[in-house]
């Protein structure tokens, strides 16, 4: 089984594989949603005092502002 990671390093919108499934735009938008939680800064323009952390983090992703990894099983993190 793939497991995803955030990428935080690259926040322009440009590279990494697209979200293949309805699961992983899902796994991704709540991964996203705790950093916003803990005090991340969106990606995108909108007012955080009008949208949850959920939706902010729904629209990155979206958007492709939301970079991350696909790990396959055994595979070592480095």
């Amino acid at each position: 089984m793939a497991t995803t990671e955030l990428v935080d390093n690259d926040v322009n919108g440009t590279g990494g594989p697209e979200v293949d499934s309805k699961y992983r735009l899902i796994i991704l938008a709540a991964k996203r949603s705790k950093q916003l939680q803990r005090g991340a800064q969106p990606r995108i323009e909108i007012d955080p005092q009008k949208h949850k952390p959920t939706r902010i983090a729904l629209e990155e992703v979206m958007r492709g502002r939301v970079h991350f990894t696909i790990k396959e099983d055994g595979q070592k993190e480095g």
